[in-house]
C-alpha cells in the first residue's frame, strides 16, 4: 500500500524529447515519398509491374509508377511514388563536426600566403581518367567560381594550373613536379563502376610513389585533394589523399583548407570569416584590387 504525504506530488514524468518526423509530399506527414531506378527490362506493363513490386519490397505502400522511360531496348528508368510507415526521430541524430578550420577572405588568404611562403602557392588542378565533365574544377578553379564566390584564379598570391579532362595520372603527376606544386585538385564526377574510387586511389598511389621520402602533405610531397558528387561512403583514408569534398563545396572553403593544411600558423592568424582582421578592423568582403592578377 502506498502512502501518500500530505503536500507532496508525485515526480513528474520525464519530458519527451523525441522529434518525430515523416517525409513530406503532398500535405504535412503524409509519408509519401519519390524515388527514382533503373531496371535492366524492356519498357511496358510488365516492367511496370517488377517496379511496383521492387517498390512494395522497400516499404512503399501504396506505391505508383508516374514515370517509365526506355534508355534503349533492354532498360527501362522509372520514377515511383508511394508512401513509407517510417518515422525518423530528428533529436537523436548527432549534429555533425563543424569544419576544423576557419573560412578566410582572398585578402587573409592572400595575406597568409605571403607571409609564410613569401611566394605564390602553386595549385595543380585535373579531372582524371575518362572524366570529361569540367563543370567542378572549373567551378573551384576559374576566375568566375560558383555560388557567388571567386575561383582560385582570383587569388593574387595563388598561380593555378588548370589541366582540364581527362588528363591521365601520369601526366598529371608530371606536371605537379614540373610546376613544384603545392597542392594537387582532382574532381571526379563520372561514377559509373566506382571509376570516382578506382581513379582517385590510382592518383594518390602514383603521387605516394613519386615522392617516397614524403613525411606528410607539405613536407615533401603535394596536398592531394579530391572531390566530387559521392565521395560520401568513403574516406581520406580510404583514398589515400589529404582531403576529400563534396557536392557544394566552394572555392573559400577550398582556399581555406589549403592554407590551413600547408600553413596551419597562418590559417588562424587572420581569423574566420567575419572576424576581426589583424589590425583590429574588419575584413574587407571586397578583395578584388587584391585578388586579382597582373594582367
Amino acid at each position: 500500500m502506498t502512502v501518500e504525504i500530505p503536500g507532496t506530488q508525485a515526480p513528474a514524468e520525464p519530458a519527451d524529447t523525441r522529434q518525430v518526423i515523416r517525409p513530406y509530399g503532398d500535405t504535412t506527414g503524409d509519408g509519401m515519398v519519390q524515388m527514382s531506378f533503373t531496371l535492366p527490362i524492356p519498357a511496358g506493363r510488365r516492367a511496370d509491374a517488377a517496379a511496383l513490386q521492387l517498390a512494395g519490397k522497400m516499404g512503399l505502400d501504396p506505391a505508383s509508377v508516374v514515370h517509365a522511360k526506355p534508355m534503349g531496348p533492354h532498360f527501362t528508368f522509372f520514377i515511383v511514388y508511394g508512401r513509407v510507415g517510417h518515422l525518423i526521430d530528428y533529436a537523436s541524430i548527432p549534429v555533425p563536426e563543424e569544419r576544423e578550420y576557419p573560412l578566410l577572405t582572398a585578402k587573409e588568404v592572400n595575406l597568409a600566403i605571403r607571409r609564410a611562403l613569401n611566394r605564390r602557392l602553386v595549385v595543380v588542378g585535373a579531372c582524371i581518367g575518362t572524366d570529361a565533365h569540367t563543370v567542378g574544377i572549373d567551378a573551384i578553379l576559374n576566375v568566375k567560381g560558383f555560388a557567388g564566390e571567386k575561383g582560385l584564379e582570383y587569388y593574387r598570391e595563388i598561380q593555378v594550373v588548370n589541366m582540364g579532362a581527362q588528363v591521365t595520372v601520369a601526366e598529371l603527376v608530371e606536371r605537379a613536379k614540373a610546376e613544384d606544386a603545392d597542392a594537387v585538385l582532382v574532381s571526379q564526377v563520372v561514377t559509373q563502376r566506382n571509376a570516382h574510387l578506382h581513379n582517385t586511389k590510382q592518383m594518390a598511389a602514383a603521387f605516394h610513389a613519386e615522392y617516397p621520402t614524403a613525411v606528410a602533405a607539405g613536407m615533401g610531397r603535394p596536398l592531394l585533394v579530391v572531390g566530387g558528387p559521392r565521395f560520401d561512403t568513403v574516406t581520406e583514408q580510404d583514398l589515400g589523399v589529404d582531403r576529400i569534398f563534396g557536392k557544394g563545396t566552394t572555392p573559400a572553403e577550398v582556399a581555406a583548407y589549403i592554407v590551413h593544411a600547408l600553413l596551419p600558423g597562418e590559417s588562424l592568424a587572420g581569423g574566420g570569416r567575419g572576424d576581426p582582421a589583424p589590425d583590429g578592423s574588419a575584413p574587407d568582403e571586397d578583395d578584388r584590387d587584391e585578388g586579382e592578377h597582373d594582367r
